[in-house]
């Protein structure tokens, strides 16, 4: 596919999906956009997407492109939208605009859109190229792909665990199994992500704030979602008493929220007098736990495309099992705990024989000093 385009194709599409970039969580649940218009060899006009339903990457470009958009190639990651009811209409203007040649990484996945907007153009006499950075331009919008598609967002787990696959002591002491490099790396993958969820079990034995804090770059922190079927949860906790922009959600049981005596009602009240906090009702699914596929429903129906689980041994193993992970964030230190009385990093029964495991493909690992992160998704 790559020897269809030329030199200069490439570098101007690689441009484009550097601004797409630049969106990144700023646009959730849309899809991250960036548009680079070239005449002459010159680039003329660029935009990204900048923030959910904002002014989009095609008209910005357009716009600085102006009068000299005429016979100009255009370079985008993915296919324009193209729903006749929204004004103004990124296709429209793109026609408008004498654009001649527009290259696309990828076809949008939008039911309302996908190949429609192509197949407008190409009626329009532009001449229209598809492919050309297409495994980038997927990676790029992995999360927006499986929101579109799904009824879910994307899954990220994340593990910081010894050689041996330990994630605290029998204590439950966790401080610090990696280093301060490896840290950084892990708040990085909250700054990229909408939401990050953990478990009752992680709050009481942990009391983390679960914000994002970054060295190198702003953060922003992620929506911090805390299962709670018995709403355990101490009024002093530290995650629902923090000075942060995003919002804490406490998914507990229908039957404990239609409490109406009692000490669990007081709690109820000061839940819900704090800010940023929310209580959510949810049925359990069985006595003692929740359904995470509804869990998962319940958060795409809000918005969220993209979820990083950082909860303990529990949570993760019920992830796991219902096969509910996208990728994987595994940072390792060169430390063994050296006994098998430590909180692992799944709990539970695995399969009885080892071809039943989880077979998973590294597509990414780094060094951060002497730990190693390795990236991974499920092989199958």
């Amino acid at each position: 596919m790559m020897d269809n385009f030329s030199l200069a194709d490439q570098k101007y599409m690689s441009r484009a999906l550097w601004l797409a970039q630049l969106g990144e969580k700023k646009v959730a649940p849309g899809p991250m956009v960036g548009t680079v218009i070239v005449k002459d060899s010159e680039i003329i006009g660029e935009g990204y997407y900048k923030s959910y339903q904002g002014i989009h990457a095609e008209l910005q470009a357009l716009k600085m492109g102006n009068k000299k958009n005429k016979g100009a190639t255009m370079y985008i990651n993915l296919e324009p939208c193209y729903k006749p009811q929204e004004l103004p209409s990124c296709i429209k203007s793109i026609i408008n605009s004498g654009i001649k040649r527009i290259v696309i990484s990828m076809i949008n996945p939008d039911p309302e859109i996908s190949g429609r907007g192509v197949k407008a153009l190409k009626k329009a006499g532009i001449k229209v190229e598809l492919g050309l950075f297409k495994k980038e331009a997927v990676e790029l919008n992995e999360t927006f792909l499986k929101y579109i598609k799904t009824d879910y967002p994307f899954v990220y787990l994340k593990k910081a665990q010894t050689l041996d696959g330990y994630i605290a002591s029998k204590t439950g002491d966790s401080k610090w199994i990696i280093n301060a490099k490896a840290r950084n790396e892990s708040n990085k993958l909250r700054n990229k992500v909408n939401a990050i969820l953990v478990g009752i079990g992680t709050i009481l034995a942990d009391d983390p704030i679960l914000t994002t804090r970054l060295k190198d770059q702003p953060a922003s922190d992620p929506e911090r979602i805390v299962l709670d079927p018995q709403l355990d949860i101490p009024l002093s906790a530290k995650i629902i008493n923090q000075n942060s922009d995003a919002q804490t959600l406490l998914i507990t049981s229908a039957k404990k929220l239609k409490n109406t005596s009692g000490e669990l009602t007081d709690k109820i009240k000061a839940l819900q007098n704090k800010a940023k906090v929310e209580l959510i009702e949810l049925e359990l699914k069985n006595k003692t736990f929740f359904d995470l596929k509804e869990v998962l429903s319940l958060l795409h129906s809000r918005g969220i495309s993209s979820l990083l689980v950082e909860g303990g041994a529990r949570i993760s193993c019920s992830f796991l099992q219902e096969n509910l992970v996208d990728k994987y964030y595994y940072f390792i230190a060169p430390r063994i705990y050296g006994g098998n009385d430590g909180i692992s990093s799944f709990c539970g029964s695995g399969p009885e024989l080892m071809a039943n495991a989880i077979d998973l493909k590294i597509i990414e690992y780094k060094m951060l000093d002497d730990n190693i992160l390795l990236i991974a998704k499920n092989k199958n």
